[in-house]
């Protein structure tokens, strides 16, 4: 193992071009691989930036020559050399017209055969991958998604801090508000049986802020929420917080079609169109079957439920009927497909599938024999039906469960025959969500989004006496249907606020314990005000058409929320667990 010495780095490998051919220079980096062709040493130098060629010949120093014999993939190097054109260029690298022809060298580091390739095109379990992390994120696919993680963040500040926002941090050792998903929780050790709890979001620290006099704020804050995994879930992630005073929810989604705008563009080099289409949530449900709806195909759900008014088909007696056409699909769409489609409708709560195919040679249906003439020429009238469609009906009492089981069957023949187009980025936002969602579990509304939602102008008397109708002053930004982000504008009158928390099924006692002193500063003025988050994983992931965020992030977790590099969680020291006074109970 050699120093570096007096050689220090002058260029970055993916950096070099033919414009600077002729001039010396040094790079560092290390072997992704060598190829001794006898005679002539071929070395790839990768470094954070890409790949450079080394070049070593008979004309190479001979104590540099046997150094570069001695080049195994993964040894860390420094070398001096001239840059050249490349005699036989390629355009599998950025830098494939030119190489440095070596003159110096220094291997600073060896390497051990590593426990699989470090290069792009492997097939390698995930648990190996992540057990060894620290190599595969040497890989330049796993790379580039870590780097533009962090010019996304500096573009972020940059645009925020143009547009009069202030940075500003928020703890992250909590008071614990059990609404919404589990906290993780961290004793105390000079307060015994005392806990904090890690934020699943700052946004009582926000709200805060702002009626503590600055009009706008942000922060790139991490985040916690103890809930099962899923591909876009972490139990830890980042959060791109805002907070804005004196403004409406207007003027909260211009300010964001502006970042996106700019990101987009800087990044990715793609023009965003703005403004967003702004989809109603019950128009989201109905056409789309979800509320993070993917526009970039069609297949629209329709509403059938007016043609079976008088029906005495008892499946669809007196419930919603929805239906998609798809088109032109009889030939793909064959029984064991739609059988399997049925599946799917059942897995989101349908009781079944009904279709009916139009064939050349006539039409196979589950459910036209039961049908009147007139219901029949309604539906293909409603569908616009003709030779070579097929319809898919679900029906259901709760027109939103029927309307999300065909959403889910919309999106399984969206993929699985091809009609979503990969490079289409269709953004949209999603307003006017229901203010309370009831939960079976709980016995009472919960707030769909939090207690601090202002619910909408015209819906404020049914609060107390009809909430299922009230609707929130609430936006989700969605992109290809995944939620990239979302917020709404809050409460800024106690008496309002007092009347949310009770309609929450809150006591007196409970709202104070958790939100007192939220509720004090409203007593001292509160300006109007309203934000929203995005999930930087999420928007990383959607900008480079990855399939999981644990593509963007350096060190995830897996299903059961360890993270396999490190080990962690591990059981710890008996004295820790003692100097918290924590006994652990027999299992």
């Amino acid at each position: 193992m050699e120093s570096m010495g007096n050689l220090r780095r002058t260029n970055y490998c993916g950096e070099v071009s033919l414009a600077l051919a002729g001039q010396e220079m040094t790079v560092c980096g290390s072997i992704a691989r060598s190829r001794d062709k006898g005679g002539i040493i071929f070395a790839d130098l990768r470094d954070t930036t890409g790949i450079l060629q080394l070049v070593f010949d008979e004309d190479t120093p001979k104590e540099v020559f046997a150094k570069a014999e001695s080049l195994r993939s993964e040894y860390v190097v420094i070398a001096k050399g001239k840059l050249r054109e490349r005699a036989a260029k390629t355009d599998k690298i950025a830098t494939g017209d030119v190489e440095l022809y070596v003159s110096e060298l220094r291997i600073l580091s060896e390497a051990e055969t590593t426990p699989f390739e470090v290069r792009d095109g492997i097939n390698v379990n995930d648990e190996l991958r992540l057990r060894y992390r620290y190599l595969d994120l040497r890989r330049p696919s796993m790379h580039a998604p870590i780097v533009l993680r962090s010019r996304i963040m500096q573009v972020i500040r940059n645009y925020f801090c143009d547009n009069h926002f202030t940075e500003i941090e928020t703890p992250t050792l909590i008071k614990s508000t059990p609404e919404g998903a589990r906290d993780y929780l961290v004793p105390s050790r000079v307060q015994p049986g005392h806990f904090y709890a890690l934020p699943q979001s700052p946004q009582v620290y926000k709200q805060i802020l702002m009626l503590s006099g600055f009009d706008r704020y942000f922060q790139i804050a991490r985040c916690y929420r103890d809930e099962d995994l899923r591909a876009d879930r972490q139990p830890e992630f980042t959060q791109v917080d805002e907070e804005l005073s004196f403004v409406d929810e207007n003027d909260i989604m211009t300010i964001n079609e502006g970042l996106i705008k700019t990101l987009w563009k800087e990044l990715l080099d793609v023009e965003v169109a703005t403004p967003f289409v702004r989809l109603p949530w019950n128009e989201a449900m109905g056409r789309f079957g979800s509320d993070k709806p993917d526009t970039r195909f069609g297949l629209e759900i329709t509403d059938v439920t007016g043609v079976f008014a008088a029906t005495t088909f008892k499946p669809f007696m007196g419930v919603s009927v929805r239906a998609i056409n798809a088109k032109g699909m009889a030939d793909k769409l064959t029984r064991k497909n739609i059988d399997k489609l049925g599946d799917v409708a059942k897995t989101y709560g349908a009781k079944g599938l009904a279709y009916s195919r139009l064939t050349a040679d006539g039409t196979t249906s589950s459910f036209e024999k039961f049908l009147t003439e007139e219901e029949k020429t309604a539906l293909y009238a409603a569908l616009n039906a003709e030779t070579g469609d097929v319809l898919l009906l679900v029906s259901d009492a709760d027109w939103v469960r029927a309307c999300t089981a065909l959403g889910q069957v919309r999106l399984e023949i969206g993929r699985k025959y091809g009609l979503i187009d990969p490079d289409k980025f269709n953004f949209l936002w999603v307003v006017d969500f229901p203010l309370f969602e009831y939960s079976e579990t709980e016995g009472r509304w919960m707030a769909m989004h939090h207690p601090f939602t202002l619910p909408k102008a015209e819906d404020m008397d049914k609060i107390e006496s009809d909430p299922g109708a009230c609707h929130a002053v609430a936006y989700d930004i969605v992109l290809n249907g995944v939620e990239m982000g979302g917020g709404s504008m809050r409460i800024n009158d106690p008496a309002l606020q007092d009347r949310m928390f009770k309609a929450l099924g809150f006591t007196e006692e409970r709202a104070r314990e958790n939100f007192g002193f939220l509720m004090d500063a409203y007593r001292y003025g509160a300006p109007p005000h309203g934000g929203m988050a995005y999930g930087l994983d999420r928007m990383v992931m959607l900008m480079l058409k990855k399939d999981s965020i644990r593509d963007v992030i350096a060190f995830p977790k897996v299903q059961n929320a360890s993270e396999l590099m490190s080990g962690a969680p591990e059981i710890v020291d008996p004295q820790q667990l003692k100097d918290l006074k924590i006994v652990m109970a027999e299992q």
